[in-house]
């Protein structure tokens, strides 16, 4: 009689290893994004050149298994058979000298290591819910793109579109089905041609004014939280959409357009006149980039010292930019017992959806106020 042995591997033994990589690396990317914001507003990565490789604190991964009591102490298997549901039958002791109380501690901490991730890959989990709000298809010939793509093979086209290999192929199969064996005696009837079709895609064109405050009331503070948010700004518009251009402009009571070198390095000085920020960017928006060829985004960062007498005219030239673009952002740099500046007051008074306002306090409200600004809702 004869006998058979059945054997049942279990081959997910030999992909432990592997598996055991992928939730480790999980593990690194949830922990990365639990603290971006935090990692969003570290100084270096803001004046990194886009090549840093970021390490970030991770608590070690452990694989699951029993942990007995760390105090030794004795237990019993079984009660006294007079207990009730929810009694408390002991309590750990409280934390003594060297167990979270005053003095040195003896006893073990946790493992930590950092993780190493790339920028790019960073910038992927920063931007991966960003976008640019209410975009429009702006179809002007000239920013049309004309492109061709193969999508079909035929039996007839041009020889240039020949494709070799489903020639031979058929060729091949026609002299099987005929009892012969390899390729030869290609005709007509084994060519196959590549197809191609034109496509024409109109581009949301979108255009930036990144306006920021270099007056002598913004401290090393509101400079660094301002180049935070415009470094991720600028980051996320040129990793995301193919065609937009950002026009920097730097202001005090004067308002400048600056290369983009000038503007994350320009020093502060002089008094503040937002209204010559604003100012600028209608002629430059007049001048360059008219609205029905433009997606427009005016986002302007100030410490909001700005002077009484010009909050009005501030106000006004909002609402003349809110006609011609799709947005406008501005964003409040302030200390942690801000009230509000006279020029975010005299704001209120704009009731447009599409005029939207932060207020930083700290540094980890950079990323909320990314998410603010390029959200995915959509106007109601």
């Amino acid at each position: 009689m004869a006998s058979f042995l059945v054997s049942r591997d279990d081959w997910s033994l030999h992909r432990k290893g592997y598996i055991d990589q992928q939730r480790h690396q999980e593990k690194v990317r949830d922990a990365i994004r639990d603290n971006l914001a935090d990692i969003v507003s570290e100084e270096s990565i803001i004046m990194s050149d886009g090549n840093k490789i970021i390490k970030v604190p991770i608590r070690s991964l452990q694989e699951y298994r029993f942990r007995f009591d760390p105090g030794q102490g004795e237990h019993a298997g079984q009660g006294q058979g007079d207990t009730q549901p929810g009694q408390v039958l002991g309590t750990e002791p409280g934390p003594g000298p060297g167990k979270g109380g005053a003095g040195a501690g003896s006893e073990p901490g946790f493992d930590y290591y950092e993780a190493e991730i790339t920028l790019d890959e960073l910038a992927d989990m920063i931007f991966e819910d960003l976008r640019l709000p209410h975009l429009k298809d702006k179809r002007a010939e000239d920013l049309e793109n004309i492109s061709y793509y193969f999508n079909d093979i035929r039996r007839a086209g041009l020889m240039g579109n020949l494709d070799r290999k489903r020639t031979l192929l058929a060729n091949l199969r026609r002299n099987a089905m005929h009892g012969q064996a390899g390729i030869g005696g290609i005709s007509r009837e084994d060519m196959r041609f590549k197809t191609w079709i034109e496509s024409r895609q109109a581009h949301t064109n979108a255009v930036i004014l990144a306006m920021m405050d270099t007056s002598g009331s913004m401290g090393n503070f509101e400079k660094y939280i301002a180049r935070s948010f415009f470094f991720w700004m600028v980051r996320f518009l040129r990793s995301k959409y193919e065609r937009v251009k950002v026009v920097f402009i730097a202001h005090h009571t004067q308002a400048k357009e600056v290369t983009e070198e000038e503007f994350f390095t320009r020093g502060e000085s002089g008094g503040t006149r937002c209204s010559s920020a604003y100012q600028l960017a209608l002629k430059i928006i007049e001048e360059r980039y008219p609205p029905h060829d433009y997606n427009i985004y005016p986002f302007h960062f100030s410490d909001g010292d700005n002077l009484p007498s010009d909050n009005d005219l501030c106000v006004s030239l909002v609402q003349k930019l809110l006609e011609v673009t799709n947005m406008v952002g501005y964003g409040e740099i302030s200390g942690p017992f801000y009230r509000g500046s006279s020029l975010m007051q005299s704001f209120r008074r704009v009731k447009d959806p599409r005029f939207v306002t932060v207020t930083i306090k700290d540094k980890t409200d950079v990323y909320p106020a990314l998410q603010k600004f390029f959200s995915e809702k959509e106007l109601a």
